[in-house]
């Protein structure tokens, strides 16, 4: 499915669900995975064995990546280690559910910190590398509902709304050094974090999807590995919706 063999690849938010699915769809023979997690080692662990046998050698350590100074000493760490990093995946996302009008400040700050100032503070950190390398692939995980909306999900939709534009500002800042940066926009993806709706709710969902089917992470996977490839070495500033046309 990709050609990334012999690459640096770095994926936030890696322990789980998509996470663990591009990881292991990234990794080959030669491919070395650097990937992050919030707190649970034992899920880390699982995706390092994901990792491993697929072909690649795997990395994880836990860092905040609303935190500038971790993420730079972080992905620092890695250019420093390996000597460049080829391709960005930023999947880290958490949700705080909630009506507007009931919506804490705090649970707001939470979700726009993580899902999108952390996608900020990754690309900011890796951005002189691959410039100096004249060679970068940047994938941005947004959802579908960044572009459709959701009720009971303001601090969420914004976030992921934001990573959509941030993703075409910095595509055109960078497209001269030979860096792409896309986007991904899952829809119902069958995770931990869906799997938590009553059925009521998940059947509701299952009927405004075409293909009238819950996605699986390697759905998503999928895209973000050919995205990383070179068959989209001429693909730059866009947002792929994996959504069974949920989203059209």
């Amino acid at each position: 499915m990709t050609d990334t063999a012999d690459r640096v690849v770095v994926v936030t938010g890696g322990s789980r669900g998509i996470g663990r699915a591009i990881c292991t769809a990234l990794s080959a023979p030669g491919t070395v995975v650097y990937f992050n997690y919030s707190s649970n080692a034992e899920a880390a662990k699982a995706t390092t064995e994901a990792i491993q046998a697929a072909g690649g050698k795997a990395f994880s350590q836990p860092v905040d990546v609303a935190t500038p100074d971790a993420v730079n000493a972080w992905l620092g760490g890695i250019v420093k280690e390996a000597g460049r990093i080829d391709i960005l995946v930023n999947n880290a996302g958490i949700t705080r559910d909630g009506l507007l009008v009931r919506m804490k400040e705090s649970d707001w700050d939470a979700v726009v910190d993580i899902n999108l100032k952390g996608a900020f503070n990754c690309m900011k950190a890796v951005a002189k590398p691959m410039m100096k390398q004249r060679y970068g692939r940047i994938i941005n995980i947004t959802s579908v509902v960044g572009a459709a909306g959701n009720p009971g999900q303001a601090n969420y939709v914004a976030a992921k709304a934001g990573i959509i534009g941030l993703t075409k500002a910095v595509a055109k800042e960078l497209a001269s050094r030979n860096i792409t940066v896309n986007a991904v926009a899952p829809g119902y993806i069958n995770t931990d974090m869906t799997n938590d709706l009553a059925d009521k709710a998940k059947d509701a969902m299952i009927g405004q999807i075409p293909l009238a089917r819950i996605g699986t992470p390697e759905d998503v996977a999928g895209t973000v590995a050919f995205l990383a490839s070179s068959a989209a070495d001429y693909i730059t500033g866009q947002v792929i919706h994996v959504s069974g046309g949920m989203y059209m």
